[in-house]
C-alpha cells in the first residue's frame, strides 16, 4: 500500500467515557491503542515512509517503519483502510 487512507465512512474518534480511541466504521467500531490511533490519523493519503518519518520524530528517533507497515497492511486485510494512490 503505497498512500494509506482510511475506507469512506471511516472515522477515528476518542471515546471519553471508556477513554480509548475507536474507529467509528459503519458495521460497528474498532477499539484502538494510542499508536494504532496516531498511524491512522496520519493515513491521509501520506505515503508509508511519510507517515513513519512523523512517528519517528515523536518517538525520539525509533525506527517504526516496520510497526507502521504492518499495522496498515493488517487494517488493510480488514477493509478499514485502502490505497488512496489507486
Amino acid at each position: 500500500m503505497m498512500r494509506p487512507r482510511l475506507v469512506d465512512g471511516a472515522r477515528l474518534q476518542y471515546d471519553d467515557v471508556r477513554e480509548e480511541h475507536v474507529l467509528l466504521i459503519p458495521e460497528g467500531a474498532v477499539r484502538l491503542n494510542d499508536t494504532a490511533a496516531q498511524v491512522l490519523e496520519l493515513c491521509d493519503g501520506r505515503t508509508l515512509d511519510e507517515i513513519a518519518a512523523v512517528l519517528s520524530e515523536r518517538y525520539q528517533g525509533a525506527d517504526v517503519t516496520d510497526d507502521v507497515r504492518e499495522l496498515v497492511d493488517t487494517m488493510g486485510e480488514r477493509g478499514l483502510v485502502i490505497d488512496g494512490a489507486a
